[in-house]
């Protein structure tokens, strides 16, 4: 398997418990070449939990700059091609925005040809969560939430939009009954 072709398990577990920034930075580097490859091998290495390691590699104040570059170069060789999805999750509420863009695109490939994943990011609070990603108009990651919100009927994304509940109280508030005698 793919884990044993590459010593994932062995890597993610030098990522997570090695103190010497040159032997994480080695290990993100081989972890982030195992997983350039294919789906499979993406799938493989985010299953063994090493994204929110990477992750915290990189945004770590105390790394190196070595380490920061190849964690960061690791995160997008993997997240290009992983479309397993709930490894891909929880980075969806860590990632600084230049991470975040490639997180979101995966979702963008795989929600609109899969019902049951679609339903499940709703309920995962994935939905939500990209509702409140300040996007550029016109820009990439602008492009991918919208894809994302077009699997959605529009009520529903407007239901999970920043200041939703504050505006349906408004217009109750606002809202003059019909009164009958």
């Amino acid at each position: 398997g793919i884990n044993a072709e590459y010593g994932v398990v062995q890597l993610a577990i030098a990522l997570q418990e090695e103190q010497e920034d040159h032997i994480q930075a080695a290990a993100a580097w081989a972890l982030g070449q195992a997983g350039r490859h294919t789906p499979e091998h993406a799938k493989a290495v985010a299953q063994a939990n090493v994204l929110p390691t990477l992750l915290q590699c990189y945004l770590r104040a105390g790394s190196s700059e070595d380490l920061q570059t190849k964690a960061k170069k690791a995160l997008k060789n993997i997240l290009q091609k992983c479309v397993h999805l709930p490894a891909l999750e929880p980075l969806l509420h860590d990632a600084p925005p230049n991470i975040l863009k490639h997180v979101v695109a995966q979702f963008s490939k795989v929600l609109p040809h899969d019902a049951k994943r679609a339903d499940s990011f709703v309920t995962s609070g994935g939905l939500k969560k990209v509702q409140e990603i300040k996007a550029e108009p016109g820009s990439a990651l602008m492009e991918y939430i919208n894809i994302i919100n077009g699997c959605y009927p529009e009520e529903i994304v407007r239901y999970y939009s920043p200041g939703y509940s504050e505006r349906l109280l408004e217009r109750i508030d606002n809202h003059q009954p019909i009164m009958t005698n």
